[in-house]
């Protein structure tokens, strides 16, 4: 056999296309084109008719789905006519539910019969009954107390539920009517306060549900005669009073007569409110009668059921297409009014009396909630300044917030719902009406938080900037810390961005005076992650955060996870880079080259962290990083460093060491890289980061141009002896040829020599299963083709043999359970690495000096050449039986195809004389192709072209019978 010749650099020529300079790039557009394509987009934004299919709403959506029940725009006009309003009350109740938990076992008194059935309560003991009123000496006893599991009271009232839909459907509408009433009844027991929520919502969903069927009932009876005939189409949204015909209005009627006639007035109220919808078969302005059933419930003695029965009739009035909200200003006053009385209680001697009124007040808020939103549900500003005046806070609409103090509870959730140019505009009569508005009904300081948070949504909106902060720093200077923090928290995004530089030193000179002598609780944790945040959120780089007074001070008072992530935020900010990216992409067949202009990020950098090159230079900030860097580190938790969280903070700390720089002081970059080894251990991807710097950096020293010989041995050996510790055969295996190639760079043989050696080492103990993952065959046959490349540069030993590495990887090939297809790509990048070191010139050297490629070392020495051939043919042997191996017949044929060109590229056998000499290669490649036919469809183009690249190559008269088709 012989090797065949070749020239590289003249191929190399040959297989380049032909070149020529242009001033314009074929795929980019004209700087006219891109300014008429700009000014396009601005005229479609700017035209009112511009029609986007993807933004605009599909009008022929006529169904909408909540909780699994659709929503017609055509269906019977109750609940399905007001889909937003169901689905809001749906999350309403969830949202009661959940907020109100009960305990397992309920007290039932003697009217909630009803839900008691015989076994399934449980008397109480006269000893717990009499321990009870010790507890709570304003509760009267109860003679008739029963006790019940909340699981039975809710399957109960199930049970009731299906029991009048049962009795209405079988046409005993007056048990339905009875039963109803006595489910009603249950909203009169308010002895198990934190129930009643829960109970609210369940008898509502009975309730809701009897009048639906009166309503539907009701329009069956208008649209249809006793025959079936049609009479009329009512449409839910738009239909009159008059049109509805003279026997369903004396049904309808007849329905209200039975509701009116009911002796309790609590389920009479719930009772019409539930068939209230239907006044509209009988009058046209229904709406007029809500104001009397809120006056009705002044009847109501308890307050925590006047408020929920208040909050019953909010949401039934939604059921009309249009209503005036006066009524609901008239419930919310009631409401308000019932607060103060509940305020203005004399405190008993038992101070458990304080936690009744303030349990009472939490459960009722909820009432005041909902109406509230009903009351400014998209208010106009000026509808909005009607109410308020309506409600007794302003005098005029030019004077919104001079009238008389407000129950804090209901100020609250009039400033959630609030326009906000109402809020912007008046914001410093607001703080001055929640300073006088300071009663124990709700927290002072959340009602200032909360206007802080509304006026974040438009600061440039703000009337007065100044005033407001002013007066809210001079309320919050009285407070304690957890209710400075709130404050202050909500508040410091308007102080930063409209540069008020002396109103943040104050703020934080507050917190550090506060806090200084505390150990902060969860809560106060938790405001001042959230201010620390928005400063570095605010500032684009690191200096002037840490030039503020006290930032240092407030930041040592922090722990746990809050401190773990401020921390975060600023590593974060120390190692994120502005950018700008560039875009590609296809439109309707034109490439489009988008320039996205310079996208700010939150963070630039720190001091001078980014000045060149977006690396960290200055040793104080790295020294600074680098501590904050351990504390994140020393709060992960290593045994589940999978967690998202934590490996978010891996990121980060791999990614700051990755940015430090210490410019030409190498040596005190490679101590940086030792400490950092020593303090991050535990993150595996950094310690691949540090071998790859340490390479980096030997290089940057020897491009230096200085003798640096000692400074690159101590690089290698910092990489030879972190390695080991990285898990992972093959990355172990990468990471030892990448400091190899570096060791060559240094002109360090000996030591490129041993980590090849520590290469083959990870080969050997590699197999197909590391651990749980399966052995990745295609990384393996690229590092093994990296090392055979390696391996040109690479002078060969004669003490240990020439070829002794490609030889070891044939021993590890034979005593390896690797696929046939791994081992005979394997095979073949062997062959083709003997036939490149066989050459007069390599393609490639060392970049050094003092190392001798082989091809100047061995070149003309026979014994070499044979020893090429020798491991050559050994292979050859090999691959033809390997191929065979192969279960999958294309698999196998694409094989027979690959290692049949790569030996038509290697071997010199055009020559007749030669023919003996090369008649091995001649019957590997001819079993190649017999292999390749026998799996491959003869069309094939790769068998096709495989074939005229042999016939170009090879003797024609020797393989013509065997590579025949």
């Amino acid at each position: 056999m012989e090797f065949r010749p070749r020239n590289y650099v003249a191929e190399e020529q040959s297989h380049s296309l032909p070149r020529s300079r242009t001033d314009i790039h074929p795929f980019s557009s004209s700087p006219q084109s891109i300014l008429r394509q700009v000014d396009d987009n601005e005229e479609n934004r700017n035209n009112e008719e511009f029609f986007d299919p993807l933004r605009a709403p599909d009008s022929n959506a006529s169904v909408e789905t909540v909780d699994g029940h659709d929503f017609e725009s055509s269906s019977n006009g109750n609940d399905d006519s007001f889909p937003v309003q169901t689905k809001e009350w749906t999350s309403f109740k969830r949202f009661l539910m959940q907020r109100f938990p009960v305990s397992k076992m309920i007290s039932v008194s003697s009217m909630s019969n009803t839900i008691v059935r015989s076994g399934k309560a449980h008397e109480k003991s006269s000893s717990s009954t009499h321990l009870e009123e010790l507890d709570d000496p304003q509760k009267l006893s109860e003679t008739d107390t029963k006790v019940i599991t909340q699981q039975e009271y809710v399957s109960r009232l199930h049970e009731l539920k299906d029991e009048i839909n049962r009795a209405w459907h079988s046409e005993d509408r007056v048990k339905s009517l009875k039963l109803s009433i006595k489910v009603a009844g249950l909203l009169m027991d308010t002895s198990v306060s934190n129930f009643y929520p829960t109970l609210f919502v369940l008898v509502t969903d009975v309730l809701n549900m009897l009048g639906d069927m009166v309503w539907e009932r009701i329009r069956q009876k208008a649209e249809f005669a006793e025959d079936g005939a049609r009479l009329c189409s009512l449409r839910a949204e738009n239909f009159r009073a008059s049109d509805v015909p003279i026997d369903a209005k004396e049904t309808c009627y007849n329905w209200f007569c039975k509701v009116g006639s009911i002796r309790e007035l609590l389920p009479r109220i719930y009772l019409e409110l539930a068939i209230f919808p239907c006044w509209r078969f009988l009058i046209e302005q229904p709406a007029e009668s809500l104001q009397r059933l809120g006056m009705m419930t002044r009847g109501i003695g308890d307050p925590l059921a006047s408020a929920y029965c208040r909050l019953y009739i909010a949401h039934r009035a939604q059921k009309l297409p249009s209503h005036d909200t006066g009524y609901l200003i008239t419930c919310l006053n009631d409401i308000t009014l019932i607060f103060t009385r509940i305020s203005s209680t004399k405190e008993s001697a038992h101070g458990c009396f304080a936690d009744s009124k303030r349990s009472l007040v939490i459960l009722m808020e909820p009432s005041v909630e909902f109406i509230m939103k009903c009351i400014l549900n998209d208010a106009s500003q000026r509808r909005a300044g009607k109410v308020l005046v309506e409600l007794g806070l302003g005098r005029s609409q030019e004077e919104l917030f001079g009238g008389s103090p407000c129950v804090s509870i209901v100020l609250h959730h009039l400033l959630k719902e609030l326009p906000i140019d109402i809020v912007s505009f008046h914001a410093v009569d607001i703080l001055h009406l929640i300073k006088c508005s300071n009663d124990n009904s709700y927290d002072q300081c959340l009602n200032f938080r909360l206007v802080g948070l509304r006026l974040s949504e438009q600061i440039s909106q703000i009337g007065n900037v100044e005033a407001v902060v002013n007066e809210v720093i001079q309320v919050v200077s009285e407070y304690g810390l957890d209710e400075y923090l709130k404050v202050v928290d909500a508040y410091i995004d308007i102080v930063l961005q409209n540069q008020m530089d002396g109103h943040l030193k104050t703020i934080l000179e507050g917190i550090s005076k506060l806090a200084s002598d505390e150990v902060l609780a969860e809560d106060e944790l938790a405001s001042l992650q959230s201010i620390l945040v928005k400063l570095l959120s605010h500032f684009k780089d690191l200096e002037h955060v840490f030039s503020l007074n006290h930032f240092f001070q407030i930041l040592d008072m922090m722990h746990g996870n809050s401190r773990g992530i401020v921390n975060m935020h600023i590593l974060d900010m120390a190692t994120r880079l502005c950018c700008i990216l560039f875009l590609w992409f296809v439109v309707e067949g034109y490439l489009y080259f988008v320039f996205l202009k310079h996208i700010q990020l939150e963070f630039y950098l720190m001091l001078v962290l980014l000045s060149r090159n977006g690396y960290v230079h200055d040793p104080t900030t790295i020294q600074l990083l680098f501590e904050i860097s351990q504390a994140l580190h020393s709060d992960t938790d290593l045994v589940n460093m999978k967690n998202d969280d934590n490996q978010q903070q891996a990121r980060l700390i791999s990614r700051f060491v990755r940015m430090v720089d210490h410019g030409v002081e190498y040596e005190r970059h490679l101590a940086f890289l030792m400490e950092c080894r020593g303090a991050f251990g535990s993150i595996i991807e950094l310690k691949e980061i540090l071998v790859h710097s340490s390479n980096c950096l030997a290089t940057k020293a020897l491009k230096d141009g200085k003798k640096h010989t000692a400074f690159v041995k101590t690089c290698i050996a910092f990489s030879e002896i972190t390695i080991p510790s990285i898990p992972g055969h093959i990355k172990q295996l990468n990471l030892y040829l990448g400091t190899a190639e570096v060791a060559l760079l240094g002109g360090l043989v000996s030591h490129s020599d041993g980590l090849i050696d520590s290469a083959i080492n990870c080969l050997q103990s590699s197999d197909w299963m590391e651990g749980s993952q399966t052995l990745d065959s295609d990384g393996m046959l690229s590092s093994i083709r990296k090392l055979c490349s390696l391996l040109i540069m690479v002078p060969g030993n004669s003490e240990v043999g020439i070829l002794h590495i490609p030889k070891s990887i044939l021993l590890i090939i034979h005593s390896r359970s690797w696929s046939p297809r791994l081992k005979a790509r394997i095979l073949c990048a062997i062959i083709s690495l003997s036939a490149t070191l066989s050459q007069e010139r390599l393609p490639y050297h060392a970049d050094h000096p003092e190392i001798m490629g082989n091809d100047l070392l061995f070149f003309g020495d026979s014994s070499y050449v044979r020893e090429l051939l020798s491991l050559t043919e050994s292979v050859l042997q090999n691959l033809v039986d390997v191929i065979e191996q192969e279960p999958s017949r294309a698999a196998r044929g694409s094989l027979s195809l690959e290692a049949c060109n790569c030996i038509a590229s290697s071997f010199k056998v055009g020559s007749s004389y030669l023919f003996q000499i090369n008649k091995h290669v001649l019957s590997v490649c001819s079993k190649l192709i017999d292999t390749a036919k026998l799996c491959l469809n003869a069309k094939d183009k790769y068998l096709t072209s495989t074939i005229s690249f042999l016939d170009k190559n090879l003797p024609a008269a020797a393989v013509s019978s065997s590579i025949a088709i």
